[in-house]
């Protein structure tokens, strides 16, 4: 209960591992948040449960929500999380070594800590379930397959999210209109959404692939690993660790891997403005392939850190595709107002919060309620 004991907890920066502990009233429409920042999984779920502890005790912990980047082939919907699941979790660990190894550490610690508490697991790549065969082939040999190797996607928590919000503020039936849902951070993607369904995103195996992002390459040419390796005898580790975390926004500015640090020194800087001029071109091009997929644009909605707070990017991006009834309206986009499109545009251009914690509180809650 909130209102009866109000989270004032505080937690120093100590590395680059962010988490955020939500704490949640029971109808699942208030919460408060903390970032946890550790050097590893495991030590921000110890301080997290920590915080738990201090302030409210075990008893009001009804039941502890997981955001799971990877669900593999298995799991398309929220779960709770069973024993079955964790070894199943364990078996794919490869699709994702990026998160899925700690993401598991977290519900260890959670089940240690509060044993008997109910864990539910809310998969990102959930809302991607309903892709079409063709826009989950991976073009290599067929046998692969067998494996898990396909298309997944990833953000899908924010996804299910926007298209909630968008059928809140805009009526069900745009929701159910040909949208792009463009989620633009430090991890950076879009979807193609049609009557509700996901008929495409850019993401694909896994999180590294589709836009260029903060540090993640986007989509590159394979064969790249094969000439690093005879060029510099580089690993397939250390290409890995390369395409995730040096590579993006921050390997072509070479200086900074956030936009806001980019965008301060675009006039000055000819590396940065290329690494800016990049995203919104990559960004443009995935629009339009999208559009195609759809049949044309109805809702083009801007999400994630950068979509939401940057009227410069924004612009830059719409910027040529008036083709597709895309017309903002300078104003409502530098005051980043829900609606930026003209009132005559054909296109509606949005900007959504998104909230991927308060995603999966709802989650948590519905799953609890079918479970009763």
């Amino acid at each position: 209960d909130l209102s009866r004991a109000p989270f004032r907890g505080r937690v120093e920066r100590i590395g680059r591992t962010e988490s955020r502990l939500v704490v949640m009233t029971e109808n699942g429409e208030r919460s408060e948040r903390v970032p946890v920042a550790a050097p590893n999984q495991e030590a921000a779920a110890g301080l997290a449960i920590e915080q738990i502890r201090d302030v409210w005790g075990l008893s009001p912990v009804v039941a502890v929500g997981h955001r799971i980047v990877h669900g593999g082939s298995r799991f398309i919907a929220t779960e709770i999380v069973s024993r079955e699941m964790l070894d199943e979790l364990r078996r794919i660990s490869p699709f994702d070594p990026e998160h899925l190894p700690g993401e598991i550490a977290l519900i260890e610690a959670f089940e240690a800590a509060f044993p008997g508490v109910t864990q539910i697991a809310c998969f990102d790549t959930a809302f991607h379930s309903t892709l079409p065969p063709v826009a989950r082939i991976v073009p290599i040999p067929r046998r692969y397959e067998d494996l898990g190797v396909r298309r997944y996607g990833f953000h899908g928590l924010s996804y299910a999210y926007l298209m909630e919000e968008l059928a809140r503020e805009a009526g069900p039936a745009q929701a159910r209109g040909r949208v792009i849902l463009a989620h633009l951070g430090a991890g950076a993607s879009m979807a193609a959404v049609l009557d509700g369904r996901c008929r495409d995103t850019s993401m694909g195996f896994t999180p590294t692939s589709g836009l260029v992002m903060a540090t993640r390459c986007g989509d590159i040419d394979p064969s790249l690993a094969r000439f690093l390796s005879a060029a510099e005898g580089m690993t397939s580790e250390r290409f890995q660790d390369m395409v995730n975390h040096e590579s993006g926004l921050l390997g072509i500015s070479e200086t900074s891997a956030d936009m806001r640090d980019l965008m301060s020194r675009r006039h000055d800087d000819s590396r940065a403005a290329e690494a800016i001029d990049l995203f919104c071109y990559q960004a443009k091009k995935w629009i339009g392939s999208f559009a195609a997929v759809l049949g044309g644009l109805d809702t083009l909605v801007f999400s994630g850190g950068i979509g939401e707070n940057d009227p410069v990017i924004r612009r830059e991006i719409c910027n040529g595709l008036g083709f597709l009834g895309i017309q903002l309206d300078s104003a409502r986009n530098e005051a980043s107002a829900p609606l930026i499109s003209t009132d005559s545009g054909p296109t509606a251009v949005r900007v959504i919060r998104t909230d991927e914690e308060t995603m999966i509180a709802r989650e948590v809650v519905r799953v609890l309620q079918r479970s009763t």
